[in-house]
């Protein structure tokens, strides 16, 4: 970011969100080179801008927005358009494990292009939500609840950038919105004028079944099934809402079943980190990118189901987590943790650089619970608790501090 890079003379400078007009301790400027820029009055704009002039412009956008599941969704519905032979262009917040890479342009211009519609602000001199930018012809959303309290004030402000977006959606466009979210119906109330397409319980898009092996019916009539390895009824809700999308650019719900059945999920999300063999059996360390209380609780849910379902009732889950988020950061939501983790057995908890009281916050989780400061006394911890069988959850929106590999090798040379 320093104002040497002016020298390279670009036609437009493209600023993220993370550039500001923020001053250092000595009343420098963070970001030197945006000083230069603006001083200089050279071309720069957003990069949601660039996007949608650039590479969305003229293309069918499928846009997937949502507190929770985003990157999964978005995932789901590049790889339904992609078994289908419409070789998308896609943006992910993520790496899909089918494709790779977390982006692609797609098979030309005409293609359709899904994209993760994320809530947060468009940049420092833009504070609209980044995606009112994308002008979708087929909008997701799946689920909203107060998140990004670094910039939000309430879930009504966020609401209000929801309905930005739905605003944004042409009549001949398509919302695909969960039933069961009241804070989206309210969106919804401020005015929708495009097709409404309603997943979830009192959707006329369902499933009935497990959430591994189930039927999806559209208005009560079956017309695909899903079978795969993912957990959870979020997972589910994210299936509904990808195949309901991909029906909008002529994918036939059966075909997207079908695809959804070859899906692999994305990095990150329970992604398996390694086993270690014991005599009595093993242990399991899984990543996953749960930060907000909602999805910590969520992926500890499809966890839990998943071995009851299976017979493995006695097999315990360790949740390890870190928060590392803005808003956890800031304590809003500590209220919620000791909720967010009861289906674990053992939680343990990353404290460093927090401003409040992580032992405080998880008192009524008891013995449960334990907190450490730092990396390595976090690990002792939950390699001192780990025993034969036991699947160890760790959390984060980070890379928290290679947790996974200390633990896998902590494991090993505890045998």
């Amino acid at each position: 970011f320093g104002a040497d890079q002016m020298a390279l003379e670009p036609d437009v400078f493209v600023i993220g969100n993370v550039v500001s007009r923020a001053r250092l301790a000595d009343g420098s400027p963070k970001f030197a080179l945006m000083e230069a820029i603006l001083d200089a009055g050279a071309s720069y704009t957003s990069g949601p801008q660039w996007l949608a002039e650039h590479v969305l412009q003229g293309r069918h956008v499928l846009a997937v927005a949502g507190t929770h599941g985003k990157t999964t969704t978005t995932s789901m519905l590049a790889w339904i358009l992609e078994r289908a032979d419409l070789a998308p262009g896609f943006l992910v917040g993520g790496v899909p494990l089918d494709f790779g890479v977390s982006a692609r342009l797609g098979r030309n211009a005409e293609a359709p292009f899904v994209i993760e519609a994320d809530e947060y602000d468009t940049a420092f001199f833009d504070k609209r939500s980044k995606f009112v930018h994308y002008r979708p012809r087929t909008a997701i959303l799946n689920n909203l609840e107060f998140d990004h309290a670094d910039i939000f004030d309430d879930l009504a402000a966020i609401e209000r950038q929801f309905h930005h977006l739905v605003r944004t959606v042409p009549g001949t466009g398509r919302v695909v919105v969960n039933a069961t979210e009241d804070s989206l119906q309210r969106v919804l109330a401020q005015g929708c004028w495009s097709e409404l397409a309603r997943f979830g319980v009192g959707g006329e898009w369902q499933a009935a079944g497990s959430h591994d092996a189930f039927d999806v019916l559209r208005k009560g009539e079956r017309v695909g099934r899903v079978e795969w390895p993912l957990s959870g009824l979020h997972n589910q809700m994210n299936a509904l809402a990808a195949i309901a999308a991909a029906e909008h650019v002529g994918v036939a719900p059966a075909i997207a079943a079908e695809a959804l059945g070859n899906f692999r999920n994305v990095r990150r999300r329970m992604e398996l980190r390694g086993t270690v063999a014991q005599k009595d059996g093993e242990i399991s360390v899984y990543d996953d990118f749960a930060h907000h209380p909602t999805a910590i609780r969520t992926t500890l849910d499809g966890l839990r189901d998943k071995l009851d379902a299976s017979g493995r009732k006695s097999e315990r889950i360790l949740a390890i987590f870190e928060p590392r988020s803005n808003t956890m950061k800031l304590g809003t939501m500590t209220a919620q943790l000791p909720w967010s983790l009861e289906r674990a057995d053992l939680a343990f908890c990353h404290s460093g650089g927090l401003d409040w009281d992580a032992v405080a916050a998880l008192a009524p989780m008891g013995a449960r619970a334990q907190v450490a400061g730092a990396i390595e006394p976090l690990v002792a911890q939950v390699v001192a608790a780990a025993r034969p069988g036991d699947h160890l959850v760790c959390m984060s929106n980070g890379g928290f501090g290679g947790v996974h590999e200390k633990l896998l090798s902590a494991l090993r040379a505890a045998q």
